[in-house]
């Protein structure tokens, strides 16, 4: 084992250790191993650099623009809202037509925009039809990220496995090159998803059905004690707080800034703030209790005037807001991020599913999958909305859907895709002529797009791929593919494929599937080159390993109905577990077959 073998190692350990604490973001941590790289001199800087000008990154660049652009025309909506009218209360078609739909989506889109659009739908449908929400939100994610196995496009990961094919010398993957096992996959998945997955997962009666979870669930909020309160000088107990608002107080803060826990002998002053929690209801009843009134967010940065009660506007409406992976105020505070003063909008409590907060609502750093309850007026809570700062939940904006804007852009869409598909253009150029194509026919404006687009995931894609510069480099991958080789000399060829499937699967957890498969790539690789093997049956195991992120919900898309589903950590695992299984035994099946195992 050289030096240069030993550096490289000891830098992938230490960023695995950082991709799995999640300390640091997993786009810092891979561009922090991309300059230690440089710096140690495993790589030139041209080297390291040239993930950023690969075709993968230009292709991912090209896809995310148009399918940004869709999003935005209302064409995901329109099928939203169509699902909603053809099912007419029947749970069965509902629930199939909405995996059928899903899976179509995210076999071409982002599984994350996929999710974020159907969580409201499934919410607003199981409400009407008194379906238990957290049968359905996780099939929902679950479909999403296996139709990424469905094409070349259907995930980035299948991307980044493209791009590192290439550089270890093999053809990249076509288009459709994945999708006779993807299908397979989602026709095996999608009838367990239906039926089996929401009987594995727990009964938990009145916490997960859709009254209990997102209207009936415990929001945190603030509530100032006026002087003219009737419970001024009484104790908590005296006052019977909790039994006559359904608030259970956690904390009372005087205005003195000392801050007690709500005893029941705890005696209540003029300016106490009482921080509380409780359900939707009885925080908007707050509002019509003498003597109480509910210390908006803003009141906390000193934007309004002390004696200014927030709730004032006669056009003002009370939503519930879902807290995406790519909202502008992920890991802020309501405070830090000026909230009522940049867009007009109170915020009333917050919840965040499985933890106790029991801080102020503006001193809470905002997380994936957190639900707040907003007040403000429809044009207000719209261009919240349309900031990328929340998913309005239950609430249908048809304002921004263009019938005109979306042909176009789906046109475009599947007309540079076909120009790739039949190699009349490469498709990273088909991906950016698309791009440029949106963006002249004003489908949607660059702005827009470029607020709303993953620019976090083409930095960790980009920096990367000098994973696989720097083990080809080093030496380091021949060096572990030898040691491979060697210990599965006395086994068959679709054992070692079982191996690599269960380390990209059991990597691809803590971290990014992208980082995985940058990993374990290039090892694969010169293990089947070491046994005399075909190579691309390795890389294809790789690729629908890596897309296999059902047993955590550290997955954007599993993290986005962890909340409002009112799961637990160990449901992602019960109910990930088979499915995983199913997608290993389909995948040693099948690509030994589509893909053989010996050179021809």
């Amino acid at each position: 084992m050289t030096p240069a073998i030993v550096i490289v190692f000891v830098l992938i350990a230490v960023a695995l250790v950082l991709f799995t604490v999640e300390v640091i973001p997993a786009e810092m941590v891979a561009l922090g191993l991309l300059l230690a790289f440089v710096m140690t001199g495993i790589l030139t800087p041209e080297q390291a650099f040239a993930g950023f000008a690969s075709d993968t990154v230009m292709m991912i660049l090209g896809l995310l623009i148009m399918t940004s652009a869709i999003a935005r025309t209302g064409v995901m909506g329109g099928v939203a809202r169509w699902l909603q009218i053809a099912t007419k209360g029947r749970k069965l078609l509902f629930t199939s037509l909405l995996l059928g739909s899903v899976t179509a989506l995210s076999s071409f889109m982002s599984n994350t925009a996929v999710t974020a659009l159907f969580v409201p739908v499934v919410i607003a449908v199981s409400r009407r039809m008194g379906l238990p929400v957290h049968s359905i939100l996780l099939p929902v994610a679950f479909a999403s990220i296996l139709a990424g196995s469905m094409t070349l496009i259907g995930t980035s990961t299948n991307l980044v496995v493209s791009g590192l094919m290439q550089t270890g010398g093999l053809a990249p993957l076509d288009m459709f090159e994945m999708t006779p096992v993807g299908l397979v996959l989602v026709l095996l998945s999608v009838p367990y998803l239906i039926f089996l997955a929401p009987r594995l997962l727990p009964s938990r009666s009145r916490e997960t059905t859709m009254e209990e979870v997102i209207r009936a669930g415990h929001y945190l909020t603030e509530v100032r004690v006026q002087k003219e309160s009737l419970l001024v000088g009484k104790t908590l107990r005296e006052a019977r707080f909790g039994e006559q608002h359904d608030l259970n107080v956690l904390s009372v803060i005087r205005e003195s800034g000392e801050q007690t826990t709500g005893r029941a002998n705890t005696k209540l002053r003029a300016g106490d703030v009482l921080l509380v929690e409780g359900p939707h209801d009885a925080i908007l009843k707050v509002k019509d209790q003498s003597g109480l009134e509910i210390k908006a967010e803003a009141k906390l940065g000193a934007v309004a005037p002390e004696n200014e009660s927030p709730l004032t506007k006669d056009d003002d409406r009370v939503v519930e807001a879902l807290v995406l992976p790519r909202s502008t105020l992920l890991h802020q505070t309501l405070k830090q991020a000026r909230f009522r003063e940049r867009y007009g909008v109170i915020a009333l409590g917050i919840r965040r599913h499985g933890e106790n907060l029991l801080s102020k609502i503006s001193q809470v750093p905002l997380k994936v999958g957190d639900l707040l309850l907003l007040q403000g007026s429809t044009s207000d809570l719209r261009a919240l909305e349309d900031a990328g700062a929340f998913r309005l939940i239950g609430e249908a904006d048809t304002s921004r859907f263009s019938k005109a804007r979306t042909l176009a852009a789906c046109a475009i869409f599947v007309g540079v895709l076909a120009l790739g598909v039949f190699k009349v253009l490469s498709l990273p150029v088909a991906a950016l002529t698309g791009a440029f194509l949106i963006f002249a026919t004003r489908c949607a404006s660059p702005e827009e797009t470029y607020r709303e687009m993953e620019w976090k995931a083409i930095i960790l894609i980009a920096c990367m791929l000098s994973v696989g510069a720097a083990l080809h480099t080093s030496g380091a991958d021949a060096y572990v593919g030898g040691l491979l080789a060697g210990w599965a000399g006395s086994v068959t060829p679709v054992w070692i494929l079982a191996g690599i499937f269960v380390f990209t699967v059991a990597l691809s957890q803590p971290m990014s599937n992208q980082a995985a498969a940058a990993l374990v790539l290039p090892i694969a690789l010169q293990t089947a080159t070491q046994l005399g093997l075909d190579a691309r049956p390795f890389a294809m195991t790789v690729a629908f390993a890596a897309g296999c992120s059902f047993l955590t919900p550290l997955e954007p898309s599993c993290l986005m109905v962890y909340g409002p589903g009112g799961y637990r950590f160990k449901d992602f695992l019960i109910a990930g577990l088979p499915l995983t299984l199913i997608v290993m035994v389909v995948t040693l099946v099948m690509v030994p077959v589509i893909w053989p195992l010996h050179p021809r």
